[in-house]
């Protein structure tokens, strides 16, 4: 999987992918419900598109809490595109937008089991597990060094 693709969705068919690969991974996968994943939220945050040859894999969306804080959130690969690095590589991508604009704190919900991807990008914990949707998670936060 060497073709991959991470950038910026700005067309209209990139953000239907979204959409439908969210619909995938959340509703359809993990039973969470339309209105908890589609909160409104997507017209004032980025969101990132990867694509392998033309073909849409993956998504993640950057949500900006304040001067101060981001949120990534949303992250999501199609099932057969899992274990090649994707998830990271839309994680990267985010962290380097988010950190272009010298916004200091990025935030994560992260589901439990992909923690450790989120702690080689150097997110560290905080508190306990709890559950969102259904799903257990875990609040991390990272901040940059500007």
């Amino acid at each position: 999987m060497t073709n991959i693709v991470v950038k910026l969705a700005d067309s209209s068919e990139e953000f239907q992918a979204i959409q439908e690969i969210r619909k995938v991974v959340f509703q359809k996968e993990q039973g969470v419900e339309a209105d908890l994943d589609f909160d409104g939220k997507d017209e004032t945050s980025d969101q990132l598109i990867a694509s392998l040859n033309g073909n849409f894999i993956g998504t993640a969306r950057i949500r900006y809490i304040d001067i101060n804080i981001a949120k990534i959130e949303r992250l999501a690969v199609l099932k057969p595109a899992r274990g090649y690095g994707i998830g990271k590589q839309l994680m990267l991508q985010a962290l380097e937008i988010i950190r272009s604009k010298n916004i200091p704190e990025v935030i994560i919900h992260a589901q439990e089991y992909i923690k450790s991807l989120h702690e080689q990008l150097g997110f560290e914990q905080e508190g306990d597990v709890f559950e969102e949707a259904g799903i257990r998670h875990v609040k991390m936060r990272k901040v940059f060094n500007l």
